[in-house]
């Protein structure tokens, strides 16, 4: 039978291990010698570094952790602590540009994750977990969690019931899951987000020593994107305020026009990991609702964030280190969830000037 629980998120970054486990079947607690667990999350880059606090507090009570990853989210997954192996796999419900769904593919999968005891699928409030937990029982997975608002019949042992109505960080609402599911943060992990270490050496990349500032211009949804001029902008009077900046992405063309001569251009080069470094040694990143952004968060450094509201800020604003927020976040786009802008203009960021860029940084450089 479904075992049914509702959240208590906390208000604030969890303290380490917070939340008393719930119990599983038969009144089985963490500590019980938990075998192979599967933690999933199908979708992107920052999805996955923000499953993070979750996946470490599953790996405290495992004895083996696979994660399940989209090939967006595979190279983040890969950056996690606390994950054994990694499995890439396309869902057709959730991936931005889905396959055609085929036996073939659900074979393929079934036979991946055949031999994990266990399942904690995350998801966001929009994703439903039920097609992923179908296949994980064709798999033989014996207890599968996740949140879930419809009924889920016997394809969930722990259905976590959430309101969706409060807009819980990203981070917590997973986190919340795991705790759900009886895995609980060891003593002395603060909840935030954090990648492996050694991160690659970044010197590679001509950048020299003392502070930088990073500007990341380009996002997966042109919706999140500010401006190509605006960000060209931004890096000349950077420059000129007396910062060295550094231009990252996978667009060359758009980091090439971004640092414009004024900056380091680093676009197409690096691998997430080593964007990672990049990004560690910053003083500040300046990028978008964008996967960086969450890598910011996960090695320290604070984040200037051009933040679009076609989702909200309060779950997916830089999580657990000092930000700051600009966009207009009562546009009309506000919970659209749109990947390309609804509103002509896109003035939720276009209204965001370059002056604002540069007193931000000022502020988080201190």
């Amino acid at each position: 039978m479904t075992e049914d629980t509702r959240a208590v998120i906390p208000g604030s970054l969890p303290a380490a291990g917070r939340g008393a486990p719930a119990p599983g079947p038969a009144g089985r607690l963490p500590g019980d010698g938990r075998g192979r667990v599967l933690v999933a999350r199908l979708d992107d880059v920052g999805d996955v570094l923000l499953a993070g606090p979750a996946v470490r507090a599953v790996r405290a009570h495992a004895r083996e952790v696979t994660m399940l990853a989209g090939p967006n989210g595979r190279p983040a997954a890969e950056l996690l602590p606390g994950v054994d192996r990694v499995i890439e796999w396309r869902a057709p419900w959730i991936d931005h540009r889905p396959p055609p769904v085929s036996a073939e593919s659900v074979t393929e999968l079934v036979r991946l994750v055949r031999g994990t005891d266990e399942a904690v699928i995350l998801t966001s409030f929009h994703q439903s977990a039920l097609p992923l937990a179908m296949l994980l029982r064709l798999a033989g997975v014996r207890r599968i969690a996740a949140i879930s608002e419809d009924y889920p019949g016997s394809l969930l042992d722990v259905r976590h019931l959430v309101d969706e109505s409060r807009d819980v960080p990203e981070a917590e609402r997973m986190l919340d899951l795991a705790r759900a599911a009886g895995f609980v943060l060891p003593a002395g992990d603060d909840g935030r987000l954090a990648v492996r270490r050694p991160l690659p050496d970044a010197g590679r990349f001509g950048i020299g020593g003392g502070d930088y500032v990073v500007v990341h211009p380009g996002a997966s949804a042109p919706a999140r994107t500010w401006p190509a001029g605006r960000a060209r902008q931004a890096v000349r009077e950077l420059a000129a305020d007396g910062h060295r900046v550094v231009v990252t992405g996978t667009e060359r063309a758009l980091t090439a026009h971004v640092a414009g001569g004024a900056a380091l251009d680093l676009g197409g080069r690096t691998t997430l990991a080593e964007l990672a470094a990049v990004i560690d040694g910053a003083a500040v990143l300046v990028a978008g609702n964008t996967g960086p952004a969450h890598l910011a968060a996960a090695v320290g450094t604070p984040v200037v964030s051009l933040f679009a509201p076609v989702v909200p800020a309060a779950r997916w604003a830089p999580y657990g280190v000092p930000s700051v927020l600009l966009g207009d976040q009562d546009a009309p786009c506000r919970g659209s969830r749109a990947r390309v802008c609804p509103v002509p203009g896109h003035p939720c960021l276009t209204r965001v000037i370059s002056e604002e860029v540069v007193k931000a940084v000022r502020e988080l450089s201190q």
